[in-house]
């Protein structure tokens, strides 16, 4: 059986930059989207720098899960931590821009049945997401972002 293809991580980097660059050159008006039927939709999550303090934002690619939102911390199926995964763990509340919506969010990391679901999911969504998720030292952590109240 034929290894999966995969392309470099700089490419997938790159690609990511670029997503940002129309999102930003078009204001807003592209490069987001919702999930379509039996895939994902992306999104722009912002959170704050762990170090820092300043909001950084990254476009991410989800699913819905409810009122939840579902994501996967693989930083283009590396072995680093994707930066924005740690900045939620160090504060775990941030905003999720949808296609014409804004979010109040708080992440946490999806374990048990709730994780083996919501990868079961993703693995309709991608056949091949347990071979790339093998090429990572660790288990990918599968993010709930949960709405969170504004009170």
């Amino acid at each position: 059986m034929a290894r999966a293809m995969l392309p470099p991580r700089w490419v997938i980097r790159t690609a990511w930059r670029i997503h940002r660059g129309i999102y930003r050159l078009s204001g807003g008006r592209m490069g987001l989207s919702r999930p379509k039927p039996g895939g994902w939709g992306t999104l722009r999550l912002t959170t704050t720098g762990r170090r820092s303090g300043r909001e950084r934002a990254v476009m991410v690619g989800y699913y819905e899960d409810g009122p939840n939102l579902v994501t996967m911390a693989m930083n283009g199926w590396g072995a680093p931590e994707p930066a924005w995964w740690l900045n939620l763990l160090a504060n775990p509340d941030a905003t999720a821009e949808l296609n014409g919506e804004l979010r109040h969010v708080t992440a946490r990391a999806a374990v048990g049945d709730e994780r083996r679901r919501l990868w079961d999911r993703w693995r309709t969504i991608d056949a091949n997401l347990d071979e790339y998720a093998a090429r990572r030292p660790r288990e990918t952590t599968v993010v709930v972002l949960a709405p969170r109240s504004t009170r």
